[in-house]
């Protein structure tokens, strides 16, 4: 039994930040009578999921446990400094850490950037959420450095951002259970790496997508004409005359 048996729908998780929307579209235009569900999960549980079978595959936050997970790494996302935009920050175009010294930057507990020391002075308190930190921010409580698509995902009119140079990067990638590669599975790392329906490395496309072979109409296997030959009969030749029928050399004259 093959994986599109035990599995007739696919179930992708996502973490914040991340727009499956293009591979989504991709897959509804391959594999149209294959509906795939989208579950939105926070990155601290992505992987629970996919460990516990809650989702087929899902783009999550490297890095990954290779133990018992498959990934493959997407994109490297650039850092930035959430800021209101009245601060100073928001008047240059990049900061470094450095330039963070002097303020309060808040470090949330869902915070997907591996610091060796968070940049700033520390809050009090460390936000629950990303969202929380977001709030403060706007409340003038303290800054905030976030992977880029965070900030847009959490956009406020009165709040900007700005690149850190020196600062961690948080990398997606697409990952799965190492024991459940299924065919959907499959169908799906080669929607994300970007294979064409067509491609020898991917699955058998489904047989709407195969190309469709002219129907014979001739009844039979088609023979071409002799060269030379005409289709037709001769006018000059009667039926099952034996001029016609014979070939050799001629004969001389008497």
């Amino acid at each position: 039994m093959t994986g599109s048996e035990v599995s007739p729908s696919f179930r992708l998780a996502y973490v914040p930040g991340v727009t499956p929307t293009k591979w989504v579209r991709i897959w509804n235009e391959r594999l149209p009578d294959v509906p795939l569900t989208l579950i939105a999960v926070s990155a601290a549980e992505a992987f629970d999921v996919l460990r516990g079978g809650g989702a087929d595959a899902g783009f999550v936050r490297l890095p990954v446990d290779r133990t018992d997970l498959s990934a493959i790494p997407l994109y490297t996302e650039t850092t930035v400094v959430v800021v209101p935009k009245d601060h100073v920050v928001a008047a240059v175009d990049t900061v470094s850490a450095e330039d963070l010294a002097d303020d309060i930057v808040l470090h949330p507990l869902d915070d997907t950037l591996d610091w060796e020391r968070p940049p700033g002075r520390p809050a009090n308190e460390r936000p629950a959420t990303t969202a929380d930190a977001v709030e403060l921010v706007a409340a003038g409580v303290g800054l905030l450095v976030v992977p880029q698509s965070l900030a847009r995902l959490h956009h406020r009119k009165d709040l900007t951002y700005r690149p850190v140079t020196d600062a961690p990067e948080s990398r997606v990638a697409l990952s799965w259970p190492q024991d459940a590669t299924t065919d959907l599975v499959e169908d799906f790392i080669g929607i994300v790496r970007g294979r064409t329906v067509n491609s020898s490395r991917g699955r058998t496309p489904p047989p709407a997508l195969q190309k469709r072979k002219r129907p014979d109409t001739s009844g039979g296997t088609r023979q071409k004409p002799a060269a030379g030959k005409p289709t037709g009969k001769s006018p000059r030749s009667g039926s099952g005359g034996s001029k016609g029928g014979r070939r050799g050399k001629p004969r001389g004259r008497s």
